[in-house]
This record gives structure tokens, C-alpha cells and sequence, in this order.
């Protein structure tokens, strides 16, 4: 049997824990007297918290201090963390869990690939922190996406080529970041704005285990 490793992005691929991220950017918004709509976190996707503060005093023409954009950074996080406390494995997106057991009845490697900063809690609290063999997260790299260091981190703890691994992600950074790192990029989203992935699927459930077979072989 083949050995592959299979490594998985967290918001909007594992868990939508984006619209949680929504929610405390337009809760700050909204105190900063900036209208912030879903159409505008289209732009915050797959984008560093201080980037996407950045992003969000541009639309309000706000000029800040970095105290005071420090401060918000915290709040906005203190926000966003929240939301998490309540979640559990209900949170998961159609067709994961299915697929993350099989790759471990499979034998194959596991591996979270995310620049999330919470991505621990959020894995322990939705149940499924036991199924990954190697975590990377926000905490542990510099770059953000398209940089693929997050990937190329990933797979050297998995003690694997670049070759041999799997990316799914729903960013178009994500997508370009594991295509730079020559490994097999799956677009889970709108195919349309995924059209770098080299396979698309509009979420998991269209995802079966023969295609999950031929991966491995």
C-alpha cells in the first residue's frame, strides 16, 4: 500500500468557521463606524488577521495608530474565540468525516495545513484532533499563503516528498501556494475561482472513495 499525505486547510474546508470570523470583523466595523458586508470578506479570505484589519480601515478611510490597531487585532480575536466556545463536531462540513476515516483506515498520513492561530482548540472541540498526524498552523510559520511554507512544513513533519502529497483547499492563495510546492492541489468551492486546482469538488460529498483510491495509487 501506498503511503500519501493528505493535507487539509481548516476554514471553509474542515470546519466554516469563516462566518465566525465574519461576524467579529463586522462586529468591530460597526464600532469603527465602517459598513462591512459579506460581499467585502470575500477580500478577507485566506488573508492574515493584520492584513484584514488593514483591509477593513481602508473601506472606512480610518487612519490608526498600531496601539490602537493592536488593540483591535486583540478584540476582534477575543471576539471571534467567543463564537468557538459553543461548537462541537455539528460544525464539520458534509463529507470530512467520512473521508479523514477512511484515509486512517487507509493507512495514509494527515496533516493540517492552516494559518489559523486557533486551529488546536478548533480540532479539539470538534472532536477529530485525534485523526491528524502532523498539525501546522498560524503559530508555526511566517508566511502566509500563496508562500507554500505552510505545506512544505507539513510534509516534512510527515517525513514525505512533496511529490506524495494532497492539498485540499477552498482559497485561491491556498491552491496557488500547494500547486508552488508541486503537490496535487484539490479546489473544494466554486470551480470558477479554484480553475488553478488541478480537481474540483464543490464540497466533500462530491468527493468518493474510489477518487480517494486512485490518490493513493
Amino acid at each position: 500500500m501506498n503511503k500519501k499525505a493528505f493535507i487539509f486547510d481548516l476554514d471553509g474546508v474542515i470546519v466554516d468557521t469563516a462566518k465566525y470570523h465574519f461576524l467579529a470583523w463586522q462586529k468591530l466595523a460597526q464600532e469603527l463606524g465602517i459598513e462591512f458586508t459579506p460581499e467585502h470578506n470575500e477580500e478577507l479570505k485566506g488573508v492574515s488577521r493584520v492584513r484584514s484589519l488593514d483591509i477593513i480601515l481602508e473601506l472606512g478611510g480610518v487612519d490608526a495608530s498600531q496601539e490602537d490597531k493592536n488593540k483591535w487585532l486583540i478584540q476582534k480575536n477575543e471576539d471571534y474565540l467567543s463564537y468557538l466556545v459553543d461548537i462541537d463536531e455539528s460544525e464539520i462540513l458534509p463529507g470530512v468525516l467520512p473521508i479523514l476515516k477512511y484515509l486512517k483506515d487507509k493507512n495514509q498520513l494527515i496533516a493540517l495545513g492552516s494559518a489559523s492561530k486557533n486551529a488546536r482548540p478548533i480540532l479539539e472541540k470538534t472532536g477529530i484532533l485525534p485523526l491528524f498526524d502532523a498539525i501546522v498552523d498560524g503559530n508555526d510559520v511566517s508566511n502566509a499563503k500563496p508562500d507554500p511554507e505552510v505545506f512544505l512544513r507539513a510534509a516534512k513533519l510527515l517525513n514525505t516528498t512533496n511529490e506524495n502529497a494532497i492539498v485540499f483547499e477552498d482559497s485561491v492563495a491556498g491552491i496557488q501556494a500547494a500547486n508552488i510546492a508541486n503537490m496535487t492541489s484539490i479546489g473544494i468551492g466554486d470551480a470558477i475561482i479554484l480553475h488553478e486546482a488541478q480537481y474540483n469538488f464543490e464540497d466533500f460529498t462530491f468527493i468518493d472513495f474510489d477518487f480517494i483510491d486512485a490518490l493513493i495509487n
